[in-house]
């Protein structure tokens, strides 16, 4: 007999379940996430960068755009943070949430969620290593994420994790830091230019690759001896079947193509000099005890390089809006060239580096800033600068951050979205395996076809016919619309007393939104008043019209 209840009881956990998720109100005991101390000092540096816009927007008679709703800055916030829009699961929660500060919350409980940390390792993955998976006996992509996640979990602070990069020891496996030195090896050779090149542009937000060959045409703080001085950093370095280590009797040696030219007899073989190392600015950085290339991380994360603090914030912003806050995010201007503390950058950095680098509250800060609270759209009678059109209002609103940037998604950012929408409850790390499984098949498959950005994430994208064929017809798009028994689609169009009920679940699941009167009415006269299997294909074109909308598939 209880062998026969077992499966009864079972379907009826299920059944209370998908209630719970399709219902509008329901009793649930959230418990909300407590703000720490250091975000009980936030406001301070919010209002500085605040009064930095307000007073650009008063400089150039601009209205910015209205404040966004709520429940739009909890899809941006899951976006950037985890690459992923809200489940239905917690939209509901967050309904139910109606203690003060709650964007404010949430912002700290997707903190604190290992997606987050597991999606900005990638992240920042791909401008540290690359996105190739180089060669496999010497360089373990997979752990260096793996690693980089666990230390985006811990709070490691980021000068730390920068310093450990470049200067650690031991085998890529065991240490999986060393990887950012062996995604530099090529045929068993360490490239000390692939490193040098990567380092600044990584860590500095500047390109000196022009430099390697000659001094830089546009730039004159470049030139090629800064570069040569660079690689010369890891000009020691070695690494075999014990792992990387530091050879402290070898030189760095370059081809002499001068002597070369001034030869009168052609060489047997091409003269090499030896590199002494150096840095191109900031000597007095340099500490006196440590390895090279401790010495070298020491000097890139020293307190007084601006290069360094206002790097990481602009990728960061990046990564938040969709678009640095100055492009390209990797070929920054010369920090001299601003004025210090009078730039959005260099007070982010400030704060950052006074809070031990803590990157979450760099991203709590930005999160908690006007410019990501406003709305992406202005009404057409916004009283900006009369004298102008509203394409040009648009324009300079845009410009100066008076609106939330439109951009497209990046392609994890489409198919994590489209996964998401196929479940009513959330997919993480606590989901079931083969639900897990699913996402990273999927996902990979999907991001392959779609187009992959590598490590230029951070630049303006153009949507092609095949993204939106893809979009429409993929096997991925397929099967998030059915409406299945353990399918989003087919628990909301089965379980929903209402049609109206049913039309709210299913924008909630997709766009993170109540459907517009408009947009109700509409489709409220499509569902009629079928509310058994009837309903179920209509439900099924609901979702696919979502999906394929701009809306979605746009960070707005």
């Amino acid at each position: 007999m209880k062998t026969r209840l077992l499966p009864l009881l079972v379907v009826a956990a299920v059944f209370v379940l998908c209630q719970w998720a399709v219902q509008p109100s329901v009793s649930l005991n959230a418990t909300p996430t407590e703000l720490t101390q250091a975000d009980a000092e936030l406001p301070t540096v919010v209002a500085q960068i605040d009064g930095h816009f307000e007073d650009l927007w008063k400089r150039h008679e601009l209205t910015p755009a209205q404040p966004a709703d709520e429940l739009l800055l909890l899809r941006r916030l899951a976006l950037s943070l985890m690459g992923t829009i809200p489940s239905l699961e917690e939209i509901r929660q967050f309904e139910l949430d109606d203690q003060p500060e709650r964007i404010e919350r949430w912002t700290q409980r997707y903190l604190d969620d290992p997606r987050f940390a597991d999606y900005f390792a990638e992240r920042l993955a791909r401008c540290f290593v690359g996105v190739d998976g180089g060669q496999f006996i010497v360089f373990r992509r997979d752990r260096f994420v793996s690693w980089l996640s666990d230390q985006l979990e811990a709070n490691t602070p980021y000068d730390q994790i920068v310093r450990q990069l470049i200067a650690s020891k031991g085998l890529w496996t065991g240490e999986p830091q060393t990887n950012f030195i062996t995604a530099a090896v090529a045929n068993q050779d360490l490239d000390e230019n692939k490193l040098a090149s990567r380092s600044v542009r990584a860590f500095l937000g500047q390109s000196m690759d022009c430099a390697q060959c000659h001094d830089h045409p546009f730039d004159a703080n470049w030139k090629q001896h800064h570069f040569e001085g660079v690689a010369a950093q890891f000009g020691q370095v070695e690494q075999s079947g014990l792992g990387v280590y530091d050879k402290a009797s070898k030189m760095y040696k370059v081809q002499d193509l001068a002597a070369l030219e001034e030869a009168e007899d052609e060489p047997e073989e091409i003269p090499m000099r030896e590199v002494t190392v150096a840095v191109p600015f900031g000597k007095e950085w340099v500490p006196a005890e440590g390895t090279t290339r401790e010495k070298f991380a020491q000097w890139m994360t020293h307190p007084e390089n601006r290069r360094f603090e206002r790097a990481i914030a602009n990728r960061v912003w990046g990564l938040m809006f969709g678009r640095a806050h100055i492009t390209p995010v990797d070929d920054m201007p010369n920090p001299s060239e601003v004025v210090a503390d009078q730039d959005v950058l260099d007070l982010l950095g400030n704060d950052f580096r006074e809070h031990n680098y803590d990157l979450k509250r760099m991203i709590t800060t930005i999160a908690s800033l006007k410019p990501f609270r406003l709305k992406s759209v202005v009404e057409a009678g916004n009283d900006s600068t009369a004298d102008v059109s509203y394409e040009e209002k648009i324009a300079l609103l845009d410009e100066s951050w008076g609106l939330f940037p439109m951009t497209r998604l990046r392609p994890e950012q489409i198919i994590g979205s489209m996964l998401q929408a196929s479940s009513i409850q959330t997919i993480d790390q606590n989901s079931h395996l083969f639900t897990r499984f699913r996402r990273f098949t999927n996902e990979r498959d999907f991001v392959n076809e779609y187009g992959d950005l590598g490590d230029q994430e951070l630049v303006e994208q153009t949507g092609t016919i095949p993204q939106a064929l893809l979009r429409m017809n993929s096997n991925m798009t397929r099967g998030a619309v059915e409406s299945g028994f353990m399918s989003a689609c087919g628990r909301i169009a089965n379980l929903s007393t209402t049609n109206e009920e049913a039309l709210e679940a299913a924008y909630f699941v997709c766009l993170t939104r109540k459907p517009a009167p408009e947009e109700r009415s509409h489709f409220l006269e499509r569902l009629g008043d079928h509310t058994d299997d009837r309903r179920n294909p209509i439900i099924e074109d609901i979702f696919w019209t979502l999906f394929n909308s701009p809306e979605f598939s746009w960070n707005h």
